[in-house]
């Protein structure tokens, strides 16, 4: 094997969210047949959690344990999560993201069954990349690759 083109091709890791076991399998296949490191969660509250951004009374420590270890270990380069979802929707996970500083710069991507014209401006207005409609395709996925290489850091921007 070439050791060489692994750790040039980094592998882009992408989050999950979507509270149906179909499409969560679904999303899944795609990603990984596109090679990217997936992890799937099945609720807004675990994304938040995962993502360190659980501020309530109950996830507090949690919290605090999830940013510390998972934050640090396991960048997320993309964010992918159903727009429906029981408790946080999609929407309200993308709102909390961009008012994150730490996260903001992270692109999220919506999908949904549902055509509604109005509901897929909001979220692009909000800081959406995309909204993919359900079932996603193959060449839904292709379109998240520009987003993940935008995200890159150029060779000279340090932050100065």
């Amino acid at each position: 094997m070439a050791m060489g083109r692994v750790s040039l091709e980094k592998k882009f890791h992408v989050l999950a969210i979507d509270d149906s076991t179909i499409d969560r399998k679904l999303i899944e296949r795609l990603l990984k047949i596109s090679s990217y490191q997936v992890t799937i969660m099945d609720s807004g509250v675990k994304a938040l959690e995962f993502l360190g951004l659980l501020d309530d009374d109950n996830g507090s420590i949690e919290s605090t344990f999830t940013s510390t270890t998972q934050n640090h270990q396991e960048k997320v380069d993309l964010i992918i999560t159903d727009y429906s979802m029981p408790g946080i929707t999609g929407f309200d996970l993308l709102k909390k993201i961009k008012e994150s500083e730490s996260l903001k710069n992270i692109p999220v991507v919506i999908m949904s069954s549902e055509n509604v014209q109005s509901r897929i401006n909001s979220c692009l207005e909000s800081g959406a990349e995309e909204f993919l409609l359900k079932p996603v395709q193959q060449s839904d996925v292709n379109k998240l690759r520009p987003h993940l290489l935008r995200g890159m850091p150029e060779s000279n921007s340090f932050g100065y």
